[in-house]
């Protein structure tokens, strides 16, 4: 137990600070990151799938699409190039649909099916992370690396998961979801929100490029979506039969175990900011 939690600990010690260091350090750093992790992402996805036996899907293809996409939505969102970057992806995808009428596998339409569910539910959030990471200023028509947004997603997940464990914990008794998660509570999950909410203050306070009460809403976006991607992760790992989606990341199983709640409070972030920009 001692040696489970101490690296519990130096695990989860790490995987911080190398996002974190990672988002802040420059745009290439945080591209070479979630280019690696969008790829490890999918091909987790594609390899727990294809365990079921039920469907077999391309682990190499698909995880390259998802590292094409984050990188072609990079080079968009920063005007590198134009719209023609996402042909490559577009070939890609018919690949995948094409490919399945020669192989003759069993069962071509789940394959279909869980190919572009792969690229849907986990290839195409984390790019998105792009619209978050770089603005573009119409007046002086130039793109800006702005770190802190995608990072506060990711600090409001984790504080919201920290604060619904510890209320939880204390007093949680009535369930969120207990056919999904038995474990989550009301009481864990409203904890959260508070924490997750108390944090946007001080983004409000050292980041004034949003006001305090468009922070506090991203945060509840986040926390509420979030809990949402957590818990449809928690459906397909009972859905397989599995405890943990890998063991990539000693003691906090796989990448989607890791990200299961940013998959879907990413683009419910960008969409939350779009929608406040309609208002300005």
């Amino acid at each position: 137990m001692k040696n489970n939690f101490i690296q519990r600990a130096v695990t989860g010690a790490l995987f911080v600070v190398v996002l974190v260091g990672c988002i802040l350090y420059s745009p290439l750093s945080f591209g070479i990151l979630f280019t690696i992790i969008s790829a490890l992402s999918v091909h987790e996805f594609a390899h727990l799938v294809n365990q079921n036996g039920e469907v077999n899907i391309n682990k190499t293809i698909t995880a390259l699409g998802g590292a094409y996409l984050f990188l072609a939505l990079m080079a968009f969102c920063t005007s590198a190039t134009d719209a023609r970057v996402f042909l490559p992806y577009l070939v890609l995808l018919l690949y995948m649909m094409i490919t399945e009428l020669y192989l003759k596998k069993k069962n071509p339409l789940g394959n279909w099916a869980f190919s572009m569910l792969s690229q849907l539910y986990i290839a195409l959030p984390f790019a998105l992370l792009n619209v978050l990471a770089f603005q573009n200023t119409p007046e002086t028509s130039s793109v800006t690396f702005n770190p802190i947004l995608p990072l506060s997603i990711f600090v409001f997940i984790w504080l919201s998961d920290t604060g619904a464990y510890c209320v939880g914990s204390l007093i949680g008794k009535h369930r969120l979801f207990e056919r999904i998660s038995p474990k989550k509570s009301w009481e864990g999950s409203i904890g959260g929100a508070v924490f997750a909410i108390a944090s946007s203050f001080a983004f409000a306070h050292f980041f004034p490029f949003m006001q305090m009460w468009q922070w506090a809403g991203l945060a509840i976006v986040v926390v509420i979506f979030g809990t949402w991607g957590d818990l449809t992760e928690s459906l397909m790992k009972r859905q397989l039969g599995i405890k943990d989606s890998g063991n990539i990341l000693p003691g906090h199983g796989g990448m989607l175990d890791r990200f299961d709640s940013a998959l879907m409070a990413i683009p419910a972030a960008v969409v939350y900011l779009y929608v406040l920009t309609m208002f300005k």
